[in-house]
């Protein structure tokens, strides 16, 4: 069970570091908020290993898995994550999470594409059932007296939704290639090496993207100390603990099983919205967010 546990606790992390990011994006944007995140969080990575005296863990990887590792850093944390944390300043916890944990959806496409796996009736029904309640999140259900605020609401929605989506299909692709890298792990020194590099990857790459850029280093040296304590804080959460957590659970188990486990976090979104944001929960959200989990496991856990 040891591999079942892990990839529902990097559910669970997922979920209260998206409180953390939603929090600190109330003070910041969402590019320098990641660079900062990834930053902090890879150093105080390294320096755990290095406390621990493991820095050799890092040099006796294969250099197949380094790349994948940073490859997937770079797409998963660097790409991804901005993407995400700009739906998450749209949205809010409650639609944005759902929507980005469809992300076995598209490691399903993949396998299609790339693969030639059939496509079942369960997989199938699994699909709508991840439509439909995409629509349901994406939908405000609210009327509005103004048709000039209506329109202007959903140019916002549809652009969260792109921002969420995109989240989505980048995570699937690092994910994928994640567990590539995993595949040759001997033990959870390793993982945690693999998972660090990741970071500390898209650390430097971010970071070096955003050395001409004037607005975001003056709002990287402008940020308060809490918005930057709380982006540490949902990065060791998220990034340290979750994604370790996950990519455990590919020694322990399959990803077809790992990955629909991990994806749950919507079931805890919506109550961490109401209870640490105050955010407004209806019964389309609570329903749109029950189908997306519902899909997900049709498609991967039948």
């Amino acid at each position: 069970m040891i591999g079942e546990f892990a990839a529902l606790g990097s559910a669970l992390c997922w979920t209260f570091s998206a409180v953390l990011y939603r929090k600190a994006l109330a003070y910041t944007k969402p590019i320098p908020a990641n660079i900062v995140r990834c930053a902090e969080t890879s150093l105080i990575l390294v320096l755990v290993f290095a406390l621990i005296g493991k820095i050799h863990v890092f040099v006796n990887l294969p250099p197949s898995v380094v790349f994948l590792a940073a490859v997937s850093g770079i797409i998963g944390l660097g790409l991804g994550d901005t993407l995400y944390m700009n739906s998450l300043e749209i949205l809010g916890v409650a639609r944005a999470v759902p929507i980005t944990c469809t992300y076995p959806l598209f490691s399903l496409v993949w396998a299609y594409l790339l693969a030639g796996e059939a496509i079942t009736l369960p997989v199938f029904l699994g699909v709508v059932a991840i439509v439909f309640g995409i629509w349901l999140l994406t939908s405000s259900g609210e009327k509005h007296h103004r048709a000039n605020d209506d329109k202007g609401q959903k140019r916002v929605w549809v652009k969260g939704f792109i921002f969420a989506l995109a989240t989505a299909i980048a995570w699937s692709v690092s994910i994928s290639m994640i567990n590539l890298a995993v595949k040759s792990a001997s033990g959870l020194e390793q993982a945690y090496a693999i998972n660090t590099l990741r970071i500390l990857a898209v650390a430097v790459f971010l970071t070096a993207l955003a050395a001409p850029m004037n607005k975001v280093r003056n709002s990287i040296r402008k940020m308060a100390r809490k918005t930057a304590a709380m982006l540490l804080t949902g990065g060791l959460i998220a990034i340290g603990l979750g994604w370790f957590f996950l990519t455990l659970s590919f020694i322990y188990i399959p990803e077809s099983q790992a990955v629909p486990i991990s994806s749950t976090t919507p079931l805890f979104s919506a109550f961490f919205g109401v209870i640490f944001l105050r955010e407004r929960v209806t019964a389309r959200i609570v329903l749109g967010s029950a189908m997306v989990v519902a899909g997900i496991f049709l498609v991967f856990m039948i």
